[in-house]
């Protein structure tokens, strides 16, 4: 029997079906929207058969790999606000497909933003156009593109490439919920909430309130900013803003804020601080580490509050602005203002250069230092030269701990440009129409610094002629930097000045203000 029942089993076993194969995952689809001509009964999965609407767009769950498209030259009203994640090597993707040249146009029409991220990550946006205008407003908050994250932990990877992002009238809302045109915002009080891996890049940002390209977050609380909000501090890590154009801000240009490791190159930003009642800077970071902004051109800043290309400003540590040129600012060049019990310390300004900016307003001038005490900041290899009456080149109300070195400071305007900083440390400037210069420096030059265009109009125009006072005038500094803005070896000893190269031949005229590649 006990054989028999040994038998019947190995039978049954062998009678019985084996079990069916896993089914593979079906492979990321692609999803193609119409707002012109398409219909939201379709699937949406060819360009034959596209959705229409942005609501039935953002309706689907999208799976690491998706990608949902836009027909080129068709507007969608409304708010494009997708669910899912991507995972690492298979970003989620929105972009344009069809003929033409012509971008999608997502318009908001006066929601919270146009595009939506909200507790989303590894997400790529491409080959958009955006726009957010509703009705005019003094209390709605409005963004082009939103990335928000909230009680989320850490997000990964998000990237915005070649999207143009103009005409958004959101109400003059800084933090920590901004207005503006591409915004990534860290929230919630829970769960510690930060992002990595940012990349803005290719983009332009017109005509919008109030912040061009910014980031914000609750989670800000260190002891460089032990009043900041949050109950711990999480830094944005890997946040790359590059080659966009940012004009016509309400308020800040580009603000980089709770950030660690950041890089702003490459960048341009023409008109900032057009409409806002606050303080504002062309391109700055507050309660950020290690940030490097190069490459850079910011101009025509609007009004002094605050105004200046731009700033170190609040809980601002190891920040190095260099091989920028900043022109035409109501605000000035340079504002060095710490933030009330932060810490603001070892912050370097080299290898700038500063044409015919101004701040006509008490306290401030071409450079400011205000507020609260630095430590360690040093500004050197910088040319700063001016035609703006009524303006200090150099103001301070009160805090010092700032060392000017090797920098050019020229005025041409009638009274000329002043210093008002009896506390900061000078050593081995050049002054040209200044009045007296500082009392602390000195190795001081007083000559003419026979710069290649009798009236500098643009960078190229600072350039040192033969027998300049400036050549090999300076003193060395150990920091490594082997090249200045124009790509000269910096000369040993250096020049004084952003120039480092040998005598130059006259230029006159106005001349071209293109930076080069690094």
């Amino acid at each position: 029997m006990r054989h028999t029942a040994l038998l019947t089993l190995t039978a049954l076993a062998f009678l019985a079906p084996a079990p069916a194969p896993a089914q593979a995952a079906a492979p990321p689809a692609t999803y193609y929207v119409d707002c012109r001509a398409g219909n939201d009964a379709n699937p949406g999965t060819s360009p034959a058969h596209p959705l229409r609407t942005l609501a039935k767009a953002s309706a689907r769950t999208y799976r690491p790999g998706e990608r949902v498209l836009f027909q080129r030259g068709t507007t969608c009203t409304g708010t494009f606000a997708p669910k899912g994640s991507g995972t690492p090597g298979a970003p989620i993707a929105a972009g344009a497909y069809g003929t033409g040249t012509a971008k999608p146009h997502l318009e908001g029409n006066g929601a919270r933003a146009a595009v939506l991220l909200d507790n989303a990550q590894q997400w790529e946006l491409n080959d958009l156009d955006v726009s957010n205008t509703g009705h005019a407003t003094t209390t709605a908050r409005r963004a082009g593109i939103l990335v928000r994250l909230t009680d989320f932990g850490t997000g990964h990877h998000y990237a915005v490439r070649n999207v143009d992002v103009h005409d958004v009238n959101g109400a003059d809302f800084k933090d920590p919920d901004p207005s503006g045109g591409i915004l990534f915002a860290a929230q919630g009080a829970a769960t510690p909430t930060g992002f990595d891996d940012v990349t803005v890049s290719g983009s332009t940002v017109t005509h919008v309130d109030r912040t061009g390209i910014g980031t914000s977050s609750t989670w800000g609380k260190r002891p460089e900013h032990p009043d900041g909000p949050g109950s711990r501090f999480v830094p944005i890590t890997g946040l790359r803003i590059e080659n966009n154009r940012v004009s016509d801000t309400g308020g800040d240009g580009i603000v980089i804020q709770n950030a660690d490791g950041a890089l702003a190159e490459h960048n341009t930003v023409d008109g900032f601080n057009a409409r806002s009642a606050g303080y504002n800077a062309g391109l700055w970071a507050w309660n950020s580490d290690h940030v490097r902004y190069q490459y850079n051109e910011v101009s025509h800043g609007h009004g002094t509050r605050d105004s200046m290309a731009f700033d170190i400003d609040g809980g601002n540590n190891g920040n190095v602005y260099q091989y920028n040129y900043s022109h035409d600012n109501e605000g000035g060049f340079l504002l060095v203002c710490n933030g009330t019990g932060m810490t603001s310390a070892d912050n370097v300004v080299r290898h700038n250069i500063s044409v015919n900016d101004r701040n006509r307003s008490a306290p401030y001038g071409i450079v400011s230092v205000v507020c609260g005490p630095t430590t360690r900041t040093q500004v050197y290899d910088n040319t700063v030269v001016t035609n703006q009456s009524g303006t200090a080149m150099v103001s301070d109300n009160g805090p010092g701990n700032v060392t000017f070195r090797n920098n050019v400071f020229v005025s041409s305007a009638p009274g000329g440009a002043p210093f008002a900083d009896p506390r900061n440390a000078y050593d081995h400037n050049l002054y040209r129409g200044v009045g007296a210069a500082p009392a602390s420096d000195h190795s001081p030059v007083t000559a003419d610094p026979a710069f290649t265009a009798p009236a500098p109009a643009g960078p190229y125009d600072v350039q040192l002629r033969p027998g300049s006072a400036a050549l090999r005038a300076g003193i060395p500094i150990a920091d490594g930097v082997t090249r200045d803005w124009f790509g000269n070896a910096v000369s040993s000893p250096p020049n004084i000045g952003a120039y480092q190269g040998p005598g130059a031949a006259p230029r006159y005229g106005r001349y071209g203000t293109g930076l080069r590649a690094s």
